[in-house]
């Protein structure tokens, strides 16, 4: 069975910094793209970065430079670290694991992070 477990979200001031955890369980974690999307109040769902299995990194133009993606093989599991956040960082946090093409992709059950102060 698989399992994406993501954590480490909560209410942060603007400014601030959090760091999120997906875990990951059931999957040959290693040969995943793994993905964060994000979805604001009221809007859809965003990509916000990847990172493929060859450790390749892409981000949406607005967390360019404040988010940085990343992944442990060993441990199955991939970190956001959110620097710099703003209150149009508030969202709820999905965890992908892309198996396309070919293979079931998978979502985490999402984690909210709140920019407020």
């Amino acid at each position: 069975q698989v399992h994406l477990v993501e954590s480490g979200g909560g209410l942060v001031r603007p400014g601030g910094s959090l760091s999120l955890t997906c875990a990951t369980s059931g999957i040959s974690f290693s040969t995943y793209t793994m993905a964060w999307y994000r979805r604001p109040p009221g809007k859809q769902r965003e990509l916000i970065t990847s990172i493929t299995d060859g450790g390749m990194t892409n981000y949406e133009d607005s967390v360019k430079g404040r988010f940085t993606i990343s992944r442990d093989n060993a441990k199955n599991t991939v970190y956001l670290q959110m620097n710099s956040l703003t209150p149009e960082d508030t969202a709820v946090y999905y965890c992908f694991a892309d198996g396309r093409p070919g293979r079931n992709s998978f979502w985490g059950q999402g984690t909210q992070v709140t920019v407020s102060s």
